[in-house]
């Protein structure tokens, strides 16, 4: 098959952002660093808005980025890749700590290389409700919060998947479509794009909600509204995505669908609750 590569997007950017030192900081966790920091300022910005004490917020980016990234690291080696990583010492420690071990038995730090946002959405969960445990916040209230924020962070989580060139599209001929050289030499659906382009949108909504309704908060509609939006757009966006492992060729849905069901019932049953709580 010819390709005009005059026609689509030759994709290959560097994975190095830039150097401090001895110390490489590629483009993803850079990413990462520039989603959970926005996140930071607008939950601080809720907290102030909302008359919440300083010493009640300063530990939660704490709580948020560990559940964030023991939930993603977990959800990936669990849902996507249980016969490497759960059959063996060696994978199961590898799940933990980020290296690898080689064949000749030696092992280098390659970092998470594997990271879930379903498995990230439930760690968010489980650290806000050992959060609220330990400051007596209302869980409602800190769940609505951490969500007019998420938008930021999932947009720039999937800018990061772009710039690794991961989680790649189906084979098209749209305009638009990416050619990632790292992978082939055939244009793509930038699903990574589409997904970050939805996050960017859900936090313009999501603040100019919370700004016209602010009597929600507190009552778990804006969590609600999140997971409702952010899954079933995973749940459609899939169906221009590769399959990220073999097993899930022979499904009806792929996993990330699979999962995506649970999240998107639980969101819409948080907002019915809120409107019979709110009427």
């Amino acid at each position: 098959m010819m390709i005009d590569l005059l026609n689509y997007i030759v994709w290959q950017p560097d994975l190095e952002a830039f150097h401090l030192g001895p110390i490489t900081v590629r483009w993803y966790g850079l990413m990462w660093i520039i989603g959970l920091v926005l996140a930071f300022l607008v939950v601080q910005r809720l907290y102030k808005e909302q008359k919440i004490k300083d010493e009640l917020f300063d530990p939660l980016y704490i709580y948020c980025f560990l559940g964030i990234l023991i939930g993603a690291r977990l959800g990936h080696c669990i849902f996507y890749q249980p016969d490497y990583f759960l059959t063996s010492g060696k994978g199961f420690v590898e799940m933990f700590l980020p290296i690898r071990f080689l064949p000749d038995g030696d092992w280098k730090v390659i970092g998470y290389a594997g990271l879930a946002s379903h498995g990230g959405t439930l760690g968010l969960m489980i650290a806000l409700w050992l959060y609220v445990r330990k400051t007596k916040l209302s869980i409602w209230t800190v769940l609505d919060n951490i969500a007019i924020a998420t938008g930021t962070t999932a947009c720039f989580i999937r800018l990061g998947n772009l710039m690794n060139s991961e989680i790649i599209g189906k084979i098209t001929d749209v305009p638009w479509a990416f050619i990632f050289e790292r992978v082939d030499a055939v244009p793509r659906h930038p699903g990574q794009l589409y997904e970050a382009i939805a996050y960017a949108l859900l936090f313009c909504i999501m603040w100019v909600l919370h700004k016209k309704m602010p009597e929600k908060i507190g009552t778990g509609w804006y969590f609600g509204f999140c997971l409702a939006y952010i899954f079933t757009f995973r749940f459609f966006i899939e169906y221009t995505k590769e399959v990220q492992e073999a097993f899930e060729a022979s499904l009806p849905l792929d996993m990330g669908q699979i999962l995506s069901i649970p999240f998107v019932i639980l969101g819409v049953y948080c907002m019915i609750r809120a409107k019979k709580k709110t009427e």
